[in-house]
């Protein structure tokens, strides 16, 4: 931001002020001072032609009326610009509430209360509520009507300053040891508020002001620091509420008396005085700071003491109380904006919206297009492209470059880890810096193409180049330097204030004054320059052959980078300080085509500099341009209306000259005089009118000619009524098509007697689509796309109004192997439709795109029968990858599904197998482990049936039944093999089955069925710990009285050597007291014993009971192939083993 003093208004009798207040909403500005002064002041509103000659400050009062009724002091100004009210206090606690009556201000109430003075008066964010504070600790709390709400009087404390806030829930009070307290809205005491600025001081400091920016403009930033509280030393702290603990904190180093936030809270004014370091007197200024602390200026203010400030509405000026005497200062914010391809970027804040609106307007269409975007830094702009820098996160110090065009559309978003707060631009390169380091980015777009043609530019092109260097390294441009932010994050103790680019060379300005000129695109340094100044702008002119230099100050210098001189030593430097200097310069900008011109802002002037000369700087003006025709011409004209071509031919000859000749030329044209015509062009040297009068000449219909030539004045209506007329309709289409004019095409094509040209019908309704797909109506466009039958700008259209169906229709209507069919499939695939894009890339015969189309949306099953159908093998290596990819993030169910719907049984049986194995050792409910060894064994059957069902296509046609038989059994061979669950793949759930079957049996009283089951788990011992089965065994041998058997188990257990020594001897203590009270002898075989000792071979288990079956007739699952006894059957509705429907 730039600010300089523009005006100064003194006080009748040199009263001296002690404050002053803006009405924001209205203009007003109330100062009050000893002696009773109060006075409203207006300035003159602008009139139209001050806004264009952009003069910021009028010159002349509007009002200018002193107000009577104190007699004190007046110390406390404050407008309530909602109810139109003006409040005032003085030193001998008289409150008077003003009112504006018939354009003059009038006394509405006063109230005395004549105990204490009153220190603060502040109206809340509504203007429903006044606050007032008096010295004695009085609170009062009142209604715009001058109804007390309420009352309090805070013992033993003196208060000073009073604010709300925005939502009015939270008072304020600022007392006079420096302590601020906060209070709700009723007057009751919460805490008070941590002063971190006053941090490891010691004294009395007392406060200067507190100010609470209430939002009603909106905010720079989502939770952006707002509430500003200030001390007379100079500390000040930004909060973003009463009760943040971690303040934006400021050593502003001067005694302050004053501060006040903008109209929309992104400058924070401070005023007060400075000890000047050669002087005795102090020096009023005042400070310009952002929510976050960052110092933008300061303003030099003449007089003895500053008593306060106060802003403009709109932020462009402030009023400053010196003396007897208001100042004012006009402000030039820094704004954000940019102008590129006929458009203005700019960007402002809204009080509903926390992002930045930023608005692309179009100058030559006045078309407007709105984007939000969130922590917007800058905007820049170069050609037909703008950069708008961005913080990515609020948490994460990274940010983003966005490289946009003239509508705003994204094209090539860039995530840097250094903060761009300086950026520009050329047509190659990006360049941003931050205070320690600069990034260069080479970006790359595609001129002239369609959206779907940007997308696919954007799939095969290379990155482009990305580089970053630290201030104080020295590049010598040879080496291509990779993206490293270890260096960009060192400090400098010179650090960069401001850069600027042109194709050739890139200059970066430090603090100390040094330039660093670099050479651009192979990022090289190539020289330093010493100025005697710190640059705040810099700007290179269109052959980088000299650099404007704007200062903190805003003094324009100019800086030839090439001349050769010799300095004071006698030694040759290259650069040169020219010798133009300008004061209160606050932008320039070099022209485009002339390296010697330039413009700049001088105040509220624009002059412009040719060869360091400034030009008339009034604005040009239509009105100031005459054309005076010259005595010949006059003359020349008269003749020929009057006399005839003939003798003004004679005329001419005597006093020629070429525009006198094409006078001449254009009335034999208009009389069909060719003859004539030719000779004036021949003289006149017009080629193009020569050969019109040829082709005139060679016409036959004197009606024609005449049309011809109404054309070539440009009457066009008239040339196409006459060619109508003729019946020449088609001459009539041809003069709208050179015109460009679509819409009076079509409709002279549509009310032809005859059979339009269904070729030119085409080219019309493409045409006039194409009108309206560069203004983005593509609804419209689609209408007159369809007709044309333009099928590719139609699929733009369709993608652009995500009118995917209309997309799907129109691909289904291509031929096979049309060239739009790739473009289509990749619109689908970049919004995730697998479905559609797979039938698009088959329908163009590419069904590796469409396999990579799958692959990429994780429809891996689509993309394996894809690959089968199409006998592409990469896909097993896809599919492994992708596994490896879920496994590495412990995602195992995911790659059980992923093999799964695959078709890839095995891979998924075997990590079933091992979740099932985990689960087991985790001790976790059996139930759940045998339905996890369940799945697993059902992944396997699926895998054989899978082999079976190929092998079979395999020897289909073959003769012998047997050779299918056989290489079924050959291809399980080699299954076997390969994996060790192939022949084993129910022991996990038989061997779950039967350990839950036998506890089942047990608790239930079935004692000698539990023992039966229990005796099968001793086949599976590799899948239950040994520990659990036999002490199963051991408690349903007991409970059976079967203690041979409970024997056994005991001593099996006994001799495990997975048992501590404390648990074996517990195992052999109860064997003791079992067996010391039962023999362990069972003379009472078992039927299983009985049939095993058969020798009949091992006999299918009936996974019902866990009886072995002795029947012959028995039922057997179809998918585990596991046995029930036939009187079991009817008691159940599945397999109990694998749940299979029965």
């Amino acid at each position: 931001m730039f600010i300089y003093l523009c005006k100064k208004i003194a006080i009748p009798g040199n009263v001296q002020l002690r404050c002053i207040s803006w009405n924001k909403d209205e203009g007003f500005i109330a100062c009050g001072g000893e002696d009773g002064l109060l006075k409203v002041l207006k300035l003159e509103t602008q009139t139209d032609e001050a806004k264009i000659k952009g003069l910021a400050a009028p010159s002349n009062l509007s009002m200018n009326q002193t107000l009577e009724g104190h007699s004190g002091s007046v110390q406390v100004v404050t407008w309530n610009e909602q109810y139109h009210k003006l409040t005032t206090s003085d030193q001998n606690g008289l409150i008077i509430v003003w009112m504006m009556y018939k354009g003059a201000w009038y006394e509405e109430m006063i109230n005395n209360r004549n105990k204490s003075v009153v220190r603060s008066m502040s109206w809340n964010a509504d203007g429903q509520k006044i606050c007032i504070v008096y010295e004695d600790g009085a609170v009062i709390v009142g209604s715009v009507d001058g109804n007390r709400i309420w009352g309090k009087d805070l013992k033993g404390t003196h208060l000073c300053h009073v604010t709300w806030s925005s939502d009015s829930k939270i008072l304020l009070f600022g007392m006079s040891n420096g302590e601020i307290h906060i209070y709700d809205s009723q007057g009751n005491f919460i805490v008070k508020m941590k002063l971190s600025c006053l941090a490891n001081l010691t004294g009395a400091f007392h406060i200067a002001g507190i100010h609470w920016y209430h939002g009603t403009e909106g905010y720079v930033e989502p939770d952006c620091p707002c509430l500003a509280v200030c001390y007379d030393n100079g500390r000040c702290q930004i909060m973003r509420d009463e009760n943040d603990q971690n303040p934006i904190l400021i050593d502003t180093g001067m005694n302050v008396v004053c501060i006040q936030w903008n109209h929309c809270g992104s400058v924070l004014a401070v005023a007060g005085s400075l000890k000047a370091t050669c002087q005795d007197k102090d020096v009023n200024i005042v400070q310009f700071y952002t929510p976050f602390g960052e110092h933008l200026r300061t303003l030099k203010v003449p007089g003895k003491q500053m008593s306060a400030l106060s802003w403009e509405g709109s932020g462009l000026k402030i009023a400053l109380a010196v003396d007897s005497y208001i100042y004012f200062a006009n402000i030039r914010p820094d704004y954000k904006w940019g102008y590129c391809s006929n458009t203005v970027v700019y960007a402002y804040t809204r009080p509903d919206r926390p992002e930045y609106c930023v608005v692309f307007w179009d100058t030559k269409n006045n078309e407007k297009y709105v984007k939000y975007v969130k922590s917007l830094i800058s905007i820049t702009t170069y050609g037909d492209f703008c950069v708008l820098a961005t913080k990515a996160d609020e948490d994460q110090p990274q940010y983003v470059l966005v490289l946009c065009n003239s509508i705003g559309t994204p094209l090539d978003p860039k995530y840097i880890d250094i903060g761009p707060l300086f950026v520009t631009m050329t047509k190659t390169h990006v360049v941003a810096a931050s205070k320690e380091a600069f990034y260069v980015w080479q970006y790359r777009v595609a001129k002239k193409l369609t959206a779907m043609e940007i997308n696919q530019v954007a799939r095969t092109r290379k990155e482009g180049r990305e580089r970053i260097y630290h201030i104080d390294d020295t590049p010598s441009g040879s080496a291509d330097r990779q993206l490293d932010y270890s260096k960009a994050v060192e400090g400098t103790r010179d650090p960069i204030c401001a850069i600027t680019a042109s194709d050739k060379i890139l200059l970066v300005g430090r603090e100390s004054g040094t330039i660093q000129r670099y050479s651009l695109p192979n990022v090289g340094i190539v020289q330093k320059y010493t100025l005697n100044c710190r640059p705040y702008q810099l700007s290179l002119n269109c052959n980088s052959s000299r650099v404007a230099i704007i200062d903190l100050s805003g003094v324009l210098t100019f800086f030839d980078l090439d001349a050769r001189i010799i300095d004071s030593t006698g030694q040759q430097v290259i650069g040169e300080q020219l010798k133009l200097e300008r004061k209160d310069v606050w932008d320039m900008k070099w022209a485009k085509d002339n390296p010697d011109l330039f413009a700049m802002m001088e105040k509220t002037r624009m002059y412009v500099f040719r060869n360091l000369d400034p030009e008339n700087p009034e604005r040009p003006n239509k009105d100031y341009i005459i054309n005076f025709e010259i005595r010949s011409l006059r003359d020349s004209r008269a003749l020929i209306e009057e006399v005839g071509i003939e003798e003004s031919s004679q005329f001419i000859e005597d006093n020629p000259h070429p525009r006198l000749w094409r006078l001449l030329a254009e009335a034999a044209l208009q009389k069909l005089d060719l003859q004539t015509a030719e000779q004036a062009f021949v003289r006149c040297k017009d080629y193009q009118g020569i050969k019109f009068v040829k082709r005139l000449g060679n016409l036959q219909s004197e009606s024609m000619k005449q049309a011809e030539v109404a054309a070539y004045f440009s009457r066009f209506e008239e040339a196409e009524r006459m060619y109508l007329n003729m019946d020449r309709r088609d001459l009539a289409i041809g003069l709208r098509i050179k015109l460009g004019d679509w819409f009076r095409v079509l409709q002279l094509l549509k009310t032809g007697s005859g059979d339009s040209d269904d070729a030119l019908l085409e080219q019309a309704h493409n045409a006039i689509g194409d009108y309206f797909a560069d203004r983005q109506k593509w609804l419209n466009a689609v209408q007159y796309y369809v007709q044309g039958r333009n099928q590719e700008r139609l699929a733009e259209c369709y993608y652009m109004l995500e009118d995917y169906q209309g997309l799907e229709n129109l691909a289904n209507s291509l031929p096979e192997n049309n060239k739009l069919l790739p473009d289509i499939a990749y619109m689908f695939v970049r919004v995730g439709m697998c479905e559609q894009a797979v039938s698009a890339f088959l329908k163009c015969n590419r069904p590796k795109d469409a396999v990579d189309t799958c692959v990429h949306l994780n429809q891996w099953n689509k993309a394996v029968e894809l690959a089968k159908n199409h006998n592409m093998k990469e896909i097993g290596s896809l599919l492994a990858r992708y596994a490896s990819h879920l496994l590495e993030k412990n995602k195992i169910l995911d790659a059980i599904e992923l093999y799964r719907k695959a078709n890839y049984f095995f891979e998924a049986a075997n990590l079933m197998f091992k979740i099932a194995d985990e689960e087991a050792k985790k001790r976790t409910k059996p139930l759940r482990v045998k339905k996890l060894y369940v799945l697993s064994a059902l992944l396997i059957e699926q895998g054989h049936e899978q082999m079976q069902n190929k092998q079979r296509g395999k020897v289909k046609g073959k003769s012998s039944e047997a050779a299918s038989a056989l290489a079924g059994l050959l291809e399980d061979d080699v299954l076997s093999s390969t994996n060790r669950f192939a022949d084993n793949a129910w022991r996990g759930a038989e061997a779950y089955h039967f350990f839950i079957l036998a506890q089942r049996q047990l608790y239930k009283g079935s004692v000698d069925a539990a023992l039966k089951t229990a005796l099968h788990l001793r086949d599976y011992e590799d899948i239950i710990p040994p520990v659990e089965i036999y002490s199963l065994l051991a408690l349903c041998a007991c409970a059976n009285r079967a203690f041979d058997t409970c024997s056994k188990a005991f001593v099996k257990l006994e001799s495990l050597e997975t048992l501590s020594p404390d648990q074996r001897q517990q195992y052999e203590d109860l064997a003791l007291e079992i067996f010391t009270r039962h023999c362990p002898k069972n003379n009472k075989k078992s039927d299983l014993d009985v049939v095993l000792e058969s020798g009949d071979g091992k006999l299918p288990i009936c996974v019902a009971t866990g009886d072995p079956i002795l029947e012959y007739r028995f039922w057997m699952c179809s998918v585990c192939k596991h046995c029930m006894k036939a009187k079991e059957r009817s008691n159940y509705n599945f397999c109990p083993l694998c749940h299979s429907s029965a």
